[in-house]
């Protein structure tokens, strides 16, 4: 069965730093953009960044950009968010996702992992 799982959210002082992964698993023919978002308490969810299978990578805002780092492996179907510079802002939970198509020729979706909880607090 085809999901993906997010692992390394945490407590994490101001001005630290986190590495987010995902990795999907299951029957995946291929994995195309891959991304994360996330959401805080009372907000909308929101990107973050993406990373094609090219590995272009892509950006929300300057601030995103400046402080996180996207990029993958294709080899194991991962996903890494690399987060500096944490500030308190930042907590929240952190979703990957992926476009896969699970046959050849068929349709592709997107799919989502079950999110990661990343606190920033003094």
């Amino acid at each position: 069965q085809v999901q993906l799982v997010e692992s390394g959210g945490g407590l994490v002082q101001p001005g630290g730093s986190l590495r987010l992964s995902c990795a999907a698993s299951g029957s995946i023919f291929s994995i195309n953009t891959m991304g994360w978002f996330r959401q805080a308490p009372g907000k909308e969810r929101e990107l973050v960044a993406t990373v094609t299978s090219g590995g272009s990578s892509n950006y929300a805002d300057s601030t995103m950009k400046g402080r996180f780092t996207i990029s993958r492996d294709n080899a194991k179907n991962t996903v890494y968010l690399q987060m500096n510079s944490l500030k308190p802002e930042d907590t929240a939970v952190y979703y990957c996702n992926a476009y896969l198509s699970l046959t050849y020729g068929g349709s592709g979706s997107w799919y989502w992992g079950q999110g990661t909880q990343v606190t920033v607090s003094s």
